[in-house]
C-alpha cells in the first residue's frame, strides 16, 4: 500500500496512555500474554524514559524519509510515530529539526525501525527515541510510502491507532481493541508482584513461593552433602 494517508484511525485516551506507561513494557508484554515485544535492535537512545500512546504509522523507502515530513500533519497530542522502511534502513532518517517539529504538535516519541542522528540534541530536547541505529548519514525526500497503514516494526504487526509502549526495557504493542484488557491484567500482575516482593523481602523463597520444590524433584535435581567422587 504506496502512497495514500489515511486520516481516520482510533486512538487510546490520555489515562490509558498514562497507566499503560506506569506499568512498564515488561509487565504489560507479560500480562497480554507474553505478545507484542518488538525485537530488541530497536532500543532507546536514552534512559528513564517511559511513552505510551496511539500509533500513527509510517511505511518509508530506505533511504528516504519524505513521508515522516508528511506523517507529521497527522499526528495529534501522546500520539507515538511509528516508522517502518520496505527493507532494512540504517541510515539517519531522523533528526532534531524533524523532532522539533513533532513536539510542536505534543508527540510522545518516535519508534523507528531505521537510523537517527543528532542524538546528542534529542536527548537535551527531551525528545524521547527508540531506534535500530544511530548513523550520521542523511537521506532524500524523493519517494512515497504511506502514513497510517499497518505496518510490520521488530517482528510485529502495527494497525493505525494500536497503543505504543515503550521504556528502557524496550517497546511492547497492544491492539486498540483489546488495551483495557491489556490494562486489567498489568494491574492484577502489578498487585501479584507487590505480594510476592513483599514476601522476598521476608526472607521467603522463590523456591517455596513458586512451588518449585516438587517440580524440580521430578526432573531429578538431587541434595547432597558433599561432592560425589567420580
Amino acid at each position: 500500500m504506496i502512497g495514500i494517508v489515511v486520516r481516520n484511525r482510533p486512538e487510546i485516551s490520555e489515562d490509558q496512555a498514562a497507566t499503560l506507561a506506569a506499568m512498564g513494557v515488561a509487565t504489560v508484554h507479560e500480562a497480554q500474554g507474553r505478545t507484542g515485544l518488538l525485537q530488541p535492535p530497536i532500543r532507546a537512545i536514552q534512559q528513564d524514559v517511559a511513552i505510551a500512546g496511539s500509533a500513527v504509522t509510517v511505511l518509508a523507502q530506505p533511504g528516504d524519509n519524505w513521508m515522516l515530513h508528511v506523517a507529521v500533519e497527522q499526528c495529534r497530542p501522546g500520539d507515538v510515530l511509528v516508522v517502518a522502511c520496505t527493507t532494512e534502513n540504517d541510515d539517519g532518517m531522523f533528526g532534531d529539526l524533524l523532532a522539533t517539529s513533532l513536539m510542536a504538535r505534543g508527540v510522545a516519541g518516535l519508534v523507528i525501525d531505521a537510523g537517527v542522528r543528532d542524538t546528542a540534541e534529542l536527548r537535551r530536547m527531551g525528545f524521547p527515541v527508540w531506534s535500530r541505529a544511530v548513523h550520521a548519514r542523511g537521506t532524500v525526500k524523493a519517494t512515497l510510502g504511506s502514513v497510517n497503514v499497518p505496518v510490520v516494526i521488530g517482528g510485529q504487526y502495527i494497525r493505525p491507532g494500536d497503543a505504543i509502549v515503550a521504556d528502557d526495557d524496550g517497546i511492547v504493542v497492544v491492539p486498540f481493541a483489546t488495551v483495557d484488557t491489556a490494562i486489567a491484567a498489568s494491574r492484577k500482575r502489578v498487585l501479584n508482584e507487590e505480594a510476592k516482593r513483599a514476601r522476598l523481602a521476608d526472607g521467603e523463597l522463590g523456591l517455596d513461593i513458586y512451588d518449585m520444590r516438587p517440580r524440580l524433584a521430578e526432573a531429578g535435581l538431587r541434595y547432597v552433602d558433599d561432592l560425589p567422587n567420580e
